[in-house]
């Protein structure tokens, strides 16, 4: 078929009109609280960690979107929960992942390893209260209490800074602001009688992979 000008023109807006109706109907099948009142966007990158992985806006900690989320056919989780980014990093970093669980502060006291998905291989996972005297490692993962959100809260460290006194995060779902920069949020890390605090509220501590 030889499509002059105008023939060019009509599928041209023929695709348009199509394009807005997929897009219009994606923003429809969100539930009534994933589009009101969003902090950001539901869906807008928020931010890239340095390690690449990038961070998602859950709109805001009411919004659940019961759609499963894939790395190159791994499930990570439910898009776009502070569960789906920390399995995500693992998986685009380290190459694992845990187990699923209902809530993000059921990973302190449920999850004992991850899982190398290539192998299957079990990596045990040690815990650390906050104050314990092994301090906060890069790809480790804070947890916090039901006491934020109901639900707790989980984050990965991407970097520690012991002379400094911070760690840097990456993380979804925790407060949906744009990051600052190539990490989410910023934490204080205190050394006291040679116990390291995070002084950020409602943390339980972190787990450490035993490789």
């Amino acid at each position: 078929m030889n499509c002059r000008a105008p023939c060019r023109t009509l599928l041209l807006v023929l695709l348009t009109l199509s394009l807005n109706n997929v897009n219009a109907g994606s923003t429809e099948e969100l539930p009534l609280q994933c589009q009101n009142d969003c902090v950001s966007p539901y869906g807008q990158v928020l931010g890239t960690s340095r390690r690449g992985v990038e961070a998602y806006s859950n709109c805001h900690s009411s919004c659940v979107v019961h759609e499963p989320s894939y790395w190159y056919e791994t499930y990570t989780g439910i898009k776009w929960q502070c569960v789906e980014y920390a399995r995500r990093w693992l998986l685009v970093n380290r190459g694992m992942v845990y187990a699923s669980v209902d809530i993000a502060a059921d990973i302190w006291s449920d999850i004992d390893h991850l899982t190398e998905v290539s192998t299957g291989r079990k990596l045990p996972l040690e815990s650390h209260p906050n104050g314990s005297q092994q301090p906060p490692r890069v790809g480790d993962l804070l947890l916090y209490s039901t006491n934020f959100q109901g639900t707790g809260h989980v984050a990965v460290v991407i970097d520690v800074d012991y002379e400094g006194g911070f760690i840097e995060v990456a993380e979804q779902n925790y407060n949906n602001e744009p990051w600052p920069g190539d990490f989410a949020r910023r934490i204080e890390l205190v050394n006291k009688d040679d116990n390291y605090w995070l002084l950020d509220e409602h943390l339980l501590g972190w787990k450490h992979t035993m490789n």
